[in-house]
């Protein structure tokens, strides 16, 4: 429950290796609820093999297991069950009279079976628990037996309840669903996530945020208008709020997917910045500079410098990068787009 109660089990286990040379076997359920102070306490019991430490977490370690832990640990991912593994789950415990419901004598109808395997989202213990508050509110039928309808489960369950975690790996998965069917410029695909995502509570202005950052990013020049639409999207969602709300991300949604694509502007500041970063603080060149003094006058700040409203050769045939890449070329828009 807390470093107290650790190091108690931690002193009995060195005890126990000390004494008897035996490893201790210590499971953590939910392991990611104890914070980076009580995860870097296993460390060095984990390193001696004092501990054989298995945690379970049904989050993603990635984010919620400290690196020197994560590192020497072995990651073991247990997936979503099946429809097919549900459905053999479902089907036990509505027979099993012995550890199931099956002397209940239930009888449930094809369409109603597939929506408690549904509900359950490939998680066998919710679709279990909603079995039993179904059965628990179905009245009885002809010989005692309980028939489970689709109004018999609108009567008891009265919405789904999506798998969504705002802060964890699924809010990540839809996002990222999002944006790829967007930069695929499939509408479809986009609205069905953005769905997923409003059905699971997701904060709306993280969603338009994302539209913005989008626009730009892999539309760009191809359609300078969709950052402009974006940017509305969000100000709508900011002035309408849910539910309306949802209109407004759909509306932005189909419209920046069917938009053609381009990220000459985001591609060619990647290479530019990796360009400053690598070659350090490259002189501006000379007929660049601005003359702001007698002296500056006197080095030649801005000698040579070509206005481009009295010469419009000037912005082809002026250098504006400094001499160590001025035969680089960053910005590489799409032909089709020019």
């Amino acid at each position: 429950n807390g470093i107290p109660d650790l190091r108690v089990i931690l002193k009995a286990a060195e005890q126990r290796m000390a004494l008897y040379g035996q490893r201790t076997i210590l499971f953590v359920d939910e392991i990611h609820r104890f914070n980076k102070a009580q995860q870097d306490a296993f460390l060095p019991h984990v390193e001696r093999g004092t501990l054989i430490l298995l945690g379970a977490t049904t989050e993603n370690p990635s984010f919620e297991i400290i690196a020197p832990l994560l590192s020497r640990s072995l990651v073991v991912v247990l997936t979503s069950l099946d429809d097919q593994a549900m459905g053999a789950i479902l089907d036990r415990a509505m027979t099993d009279g012995e550890h199931g419901l099956g002397k209940k004598g239930i009888v449930a109808s094809p369409d109603a079976r597939q929506r408690l395997i549904a509900f359950g989202n490939g998680d066998a213990r919710a679709m279990l628990t909603a079995l039993e508050h179904v059965v628990e509110h179905a009245p009885a039928g002809a010989k005692g037996r309980i028939v489970i309808d689709a109004s018999a489960l609108d009567a008891a369950l009265l919405k789904k309840s999506l798998r969504y975690d705002r802060a964890g790996e699924e809010h990540y998965n839809l996002i990222s669903a999002f944006i790829k069917s967007l930069r695929d410029s499939d509408p479809d695909g986009a609205v069905y996530w953005l769905a997923r995502m409003l059905e699971g509570g997701e904060e709306p202005r993280f969603i338009a945020r994302r539209m913005v950052i989008f626009a730009s990013e892999d539309i760009g020049n191809a359609h300078p208008q969709a950052l402009a639409l974006a940017v509305a999207v969000f100000q709508a969602v900011e002035c309408v709020g849910l539910p309306e709300a949802q209109i407004n991300l759909a509306h932005g949604t189909t419209y920046l997917a069917t938009c053609p694509k381009d990220n000459a502007s985001y591609v060619a500041l990647l290479e530019e910045m990796k360009d400053a970063k690598e070659l350090g603080n490259l002189e501006v060149p000379v007929h660049l500079r601005n003359a702001t003094t007698s002296l500056m006058r006197e080095l030649g700040y801005g000698k040579g410098y070509r206005y481009v409203h009295d010469d419009p050769a000037a912005k082809v045939q002026q250098a504006h990068l400094p001499d160590k890449l001025k035969e680089r070329r960053y910005y590489r828009p799409k032909p089709s787009d020019r």
